[in-house]
């Protein structure tokens, strides 16, 4: 348990924050309530996202609409094939000085020094790029020659992916797809939702975004979360989901064995608590629930396991494998603890 806990003012500054944030985004992103909460917790939490869904569900709109009511700054990088490593981390160009007719180098920042980053199409480009983008997200800095080159506190990026067309796209492999600390699925709107679409957006209404907090604001909440308690039988709780997903392991569930080819590693366990505790902050509470970890288990989880191809192709996914394990897994710690196959797990 985490020997500082968030007072009651910082609760409720946070609390108030996400819901003022909330009717910023409002005045232009119709719906998409769960993908905003889950942006906003990935935020506070110090996460980065992977945004997986069909054009045309404002997904750019959106992320750009987050950072105007969080007055931070904000880059799009649309990645291409022929997209190089200096085209978004910057480059050294030589300068001739005109008094002494001496030169020198000057690093030129590409669009990776902002605090929110859209990396369109990730998939597009090749793995080199890739592999740069996601270096920096995990060091929160770049190097150029022999110097490094800290980035912007915070630093946010959202990727997003297009699932209906991988003709010539470099899928992300796994271990770069861990990177992220959730992965949300950005859906069709309902028949209301696109109703109140087609009404906003073929008028000449233009709505203004308030900016809510600042960058200052935001790093100090995003330290706070990490000051909320967890209790033994949430953290339990949460090892559970994540260690039934491990292949070969004991306790692991048959239908886990007969469907799943790889399972989550220790960074899902990290990134699922991170999440409860800034999702209990957004949400005004001082401590996680069983209900936090269940919430966010699909998006920490669904990018971190990997399903077989015979159950793939018998339509089995990820999140449907998830849904079964939070089924199979008890609630109560009293019934988590006395269950054998888990006594098991936790000794294993």
């Amino acid at each position: 348990m985490s020997s500082a806990v968030p007072s009651s003012a910082t609760i409720d500054r946070l609390h108030e924050a996400h819901e003022r944030i909330v009717a910023q985004l409002s005045r232009v992103i119709v719906g998409q309530q769960q993908v905003i909460d889950e942006l906003l917790i990935s935020l506070f939490a110090r996460g980065h996202c992977l945004l997986e869904g069909v054009p045309g569900l404002a997904k750019t709109l959106l992320i750009s609409t987050l950072a105007r009511s969080l007055d931070l700054s904000f880059s799009r990088i649309q990645f291409t094939p022929d997209l190089m490593p200096a085209d978004i981390v910057g480059t050294e160009v030589l300068e001739e000085d005109r008094s002494s007719g001496g030169r020198q180098l000057r690093f030129l920042q590409g669009p990776l020094f902002a605090n929110v980053v859209l990396a369109d199409e990730i998939n597009r480009t090749p793995p080199k790029t890739q592999s740069a983008l996601l270096e920096a997200m995990q060091e929160r800095q770049i190097s150029v020659g022999n110097t490094r080159h800290q980035l912007a506190d915070p630093f946010f990026v959202l990727a997003t992916q297009n699932p209906i067309e991988q003709e010539g796209t470099y899928p992300l492999p796994e271990a770069q797809q861990d990177r992220f600390m959730f992965k949300v699925f950005v859906r069709y709107p309902s028949f209301e939702e696109e109703f109140e679409i087609a009404r906003r957006t073929t008028g000449t209404n233009v709505a203004e975004i308030e900016p809510v907090l600042s960058a200052a604001e935001i790093i100090s909440l995003q330290r706070r979360v990490r000051e909320v308690p967890l209790s033994d039988h949430i953290a339990r709780y949460a090892l559970a989901l994540v260690r039934q997903t491990r292949v070969g392991e004991q306790g692991v569930p048959e239908f886990v064995s007969d469907q799943l080819a790889w399972g989550a590693g220790p960074r899902a366990v990290q990134f699922l608590i991170l999440g409860c505790k800034a999702r209990a902050l957004l949400e005004g509470r001082s401590h996680v629930t069983v209900e936090d970890v269940q919430a966010l288990a699909a998006p920490v989880l669904r990018h971190r396991i990997v399903v077989g191809f015979a159950a793939e192709s018998e339509g089995v996914t990820p999140d449907s494998i998830i849904e079964r394990l939070i089924e199979s897994t008890p609630a109560r710690e009293d019934e988590l603890t006395r269950d054998p196959r888990f006594q098991t797990i936790f000794a294993s």
